[in-house]
């Protein structure tokens, strides 16, 4: 075989390969083509069709809210739990024979524990908002006879007569009394069925709600006693399913999800226990009325970052200014200084810098939380943005590490531009610089030359100028 034929052969196979890359080429463009058609179709047909998603998804969630309070539970109570079977299982492998069975046992009594942690705050936040919410009702409905006798009295003495309120009064009694017959004529009467049902149907939803809390409880049982075999499972599924570099990233991902949920919620609590001792103490001292349940009402709200103290001020202030003004006014100011407090020191102390977010990222995190999801979104919605900001930062670092950049932020703050072929970071300062200098030689090369012989010359007149 000459030459020429080999060349001819070898420029066959190349064409050849050439085709068949473009046919794979073609095939992927095709396939991104219609998977990108399938997905706008399927969310054009949700969107379309959004009740009946809607009322499908609220049929899960309803169906699987004894399981969802259950595990939500069991990973509030782990660190519990733990905690417990780190003091029991050393007392117990000394009293028993079997390592097994110590543990075992160790694990039941560390359960049966964090239950009974969870009952008694539980039943201590219902003996302090109970009692407190029954008194601060029975004082009003107590005062309002007396205060309406006092009016009553006022009026029939002639003492505001003069000023013309008894006849304003009187209209207004009137009006009211018309207004009360027209509703309970026009709307009480007919709608009386419509409201019995929606009375029994919150009876039935909140005795719902506490069988869904009992099963979730036996859901905490079960899931605490085998939490080690779901790890593992759950791991051996996800290397199952994904290459092992693959696998360890998203291993690592749940990780940090732990290490943040965990470090960021179970922080927030501890945090706002510690808020809600100081604010029945500093209540006390400055005797403001229905202490306790002021107390609770600003520990719970203060789980709720950056906002959390202010949503808690607005109740409790509306419910002390009724009774006195003025220890609405000192709660106020003992609000503020709490909150400060809080902010700049308990706060950092407990959370640390566990959500990685800065002060605005927080906000952001809040707000589209809180206008999405609620209370939920606004407890919530920190922590998976931390988590969705932490998986950004790794895609960004890792896609600037390929091109061999630096993957410090605080690098690229005075970054003009980086070169196309060297990858030489260009900054504002030194190309100032630069153009400065390079302005100033080409002033300097367009500036009239003047030469040695008239320098001479300019200076010999000069000095005989000068001597005369």
């Amino acid at each position: 075989m000459t030459d020429v034929e080999k060349q001819k052969q070898m420029e066959q196979i190349k064409q050849s390969e050439d085709g068949m890359r473009q046919t794979v080429l073609l095939i992927k463009i095709g396939l991104m083509v219609f998977l990108t058609f399938a997905c706008c179709t399927v969310f054009f047909f949700l969107v379309l069709r959004y009740k009946g998603v809607a009322d499908t998804w609220h049929l899960i969630t309803g169906a699987l809210q004894p399981i969802i309070i259950g595990l939500g539970l069991a990973y509030l109570l782990n660190p519990v739990m733990k905690f417990q079977e780190r003091h029991w299982l050393p007392f117990l492998k000394k009293k028993m024979k079997s390592e097994k069975s110590a543990a075992k046992v160790a694990r039941g009594l560390s359960i049966a524990g964090a239950i009974l942690f969870l009952l008694v705050i539980l039943v201590l936040l219902i003996a302090a908002i109970v009692p407190s919410v029954v008194s601060s009702v029975t004082g009003l409905v107590e005062a309002l006879p007396g205060n309406v006798e006092s009016l009553i009295h006022m009026v029939k003495s002639g003492k505001l007569g003069a000023y013309g309120v008894t006849d304003t009064i009187s209209d207004m009694l009137t009006k009211l009394t018309d207004q009360v017959e027209n509703w309970a004529t026009k709307d009480l009467l007919p709608q009386m069925q419509q409201y019995l049902l929606q009375i029994t149907s919150g009876v039935i939803t909140m005795v719902k709600s506490i069988l869904n809390f009992i099963i979730g409880i036996i859901v905490v049982v079960y899931v605490l006693s085998i939490k080690e075999s779901l790890v593992g499972q759950s791991k051996k599924i996800v290397y199952a399913i994904f290459k092992p570099k693959h696998g360890n990233i998203i291993i690592e991902v749940f990780h940090k999800a732990d290490e943040v949920f965990g470090g960021f919620i179970i922080g927030k609590i501890i945090d706002s226990a510690i808020i809600g001792v100081i604010c029945y103490f500093g209540c006390l001292i400055l005797h403001i009325p229905d202490t306790i349940l002021v107390a609770v009402i600003i520990g719970v709200t203060n789980v709720i970052p950056v906002f959390g103290p202010f949503i808690g001020a607005i109740p409790t202030l509306l419910l002390v200014v009724i009774q006195s003004p003025l220890h609405a006014l000192y709660l106020l100011i003992f609000i503020i200084i709490l909150q400060q407090v809080d902010g700049n020191i308990i706060g950092p102390k407990i959370l640390g810098d566990s959500t990685g977010l800065t002060s605005f990222w927080v906000m952001f995190a809040i707000l589209i939380g809180g206008g999405m999801f609620g209370f939920l979104g606004m407890l919530l919605g920190v922590p998976v943005f931390a988590l969705i900001y932490y998986i950004m930062r790794r895609l960004v670092n890792h896609g600037v590490a390929k091109k061999h950049f630096s993957v410090r932020t605080a690098d690229y703050v005075k970054v003009e531009k980086i070169d196309e072929h060297t990858g030489e970071f260009h900054l504002y300062e030194e190309n100032k610089k630069k153009k400065h200098s390079a302005e100033k030689k080409e002033n300097s090369d367009h500036s009239p030359q003047i030469s040695p012989l008239v320098k001479r010359n300019n200076s010999n007149f000069l000095s005989s100028y000068l001597s005369h």
